[in-house]
């Protein structure tokens, strides 16, 4: 089967699953992100506070907090002093992150993925090509510098210019700054790098992905026996690098799980894929005895 052309990525699932099927997993996405950015605009808007403050560090019902690790981590290393519901709301969020996976951060929770999605989307439509590539270490390094400008400075000076509590403030307060972060990660990634920001560049991603190396809940092409090789599902993973180990490794044993901790969990694959080659699973399943038409079978 040939390959589709990048626009049409997922057309086939559509004729073969129809449009839920071959959008379920996106449309919950955006329900998400949409969901939680209402739940902050309530208490600003209707005087109704169900959370109280923003994505850094908030307070649910006056009853639950949730503090973001990466921000705690930067407080301890500048010496600030830590109170004790930011600790818990630490301690909440981590583990949660530890269980479904750190990159769900990235594409079912930040505003900031609704953008990069949207300029990838176009550079799509319009088969833009090319641009700037960077090396999949760069985002560590970026974030590595983060924590030792925490420790050069005593502050968490990242915070001033991360472009995912700027975006998340502005929709919630109001900020014509916010609006020029918006438009230039949208320009960066749809004229000079794909999937640029979020792909390769956010310290945020990096510091998520590192706290679901381990995590449970797993995207697994368990029938890629199946695979025609249409390239949809590498068409439209914001982390196209983590699919071929899962999909094509089973010559070398490689389990059909994808353990890469830079998966997102975003479930696009899963939408795109006319066959029904991936599904969401949990890291134990990766042995290579797999299912292959509901028999037994050993990979060489």
């Amino acid at each position: 089967m040939k390959a589709n052309l990048p626009a049409d990525a997922g057309k086939a699932a559509i004729a073969e699953k129809g449009w839920w099927q071959a959008y379920k997993w996106l449309v919950l996405r955006r329900f998400s992100q949409l969901s939680i950015i209402a739940l902050f605009l309530v208490g600003p808007l209707l005087g109704y506070w169900i959370v109280k403050g923003n994505l850094t560090s908030s307070l649910t019902l006056e009853v639950l907090p949730l503090t973001d690790p990466y921000i705690l981590l930067q407080s301890f290393i500048a010496g600030h002093e830590i109170v004790s519901t930011a600790l818990i709301g630490a301690v909440i969020v981590t583990l949660f992150y530890l269980l479904v996976g750190g990159r769900v951060f990235c594409s079912w929770v930040c505003p900031v993925n609704i953008i990069a999605d949207a300029a990838d989307w176009l550079r799509r439509r319009f088969n833009i090509k090319g641009g700037a590539r960077f090396s999949p270490q760069t985002r560590y390094w970026i974030l590595l510098m983060t924590l030792l400008v925490a420790a050069l400075t005593t502050s968490i000076a990242w915070e001033i210019v991360n472009p995912v509590s700027i975006v998340h403030r502005g929709i919630i307060f109001g900020s014509g700054f916010a609006l020029m972060v918006v438009v230039s990660i949208f320009i960066f990634d749809l004229l000079i790098s794909r999937k640029g920001w979020c792909g390769h560049l956010c310290p945020v991603g990096a510091f998520y992905s590192l706290l679901g190396r381990y995590s449970l809940l797993r995207v697994t092409a368990n029938k890629r026996e199946q695979c025609d090789d249409c390239m949809d599902c590498f068409m439209v993973c914001p982390e196209e690098q983590v699919i071929k180990p899962a999909l094509k490794g089973e010559s070398k044993g490689i389990g059909p799980v994808i353990m890469d901790m830079n998966c997102t969990n975003c479930g696009r694959c899963i939408d795109v894929c006319a066959k029904d080659v991936f599904t969401y699973s949990n890291r134990f399943n990766n042995s290579t005895l797999f299912n292959v038409a509901n028999k037994k079978e050993v990979a060489p």
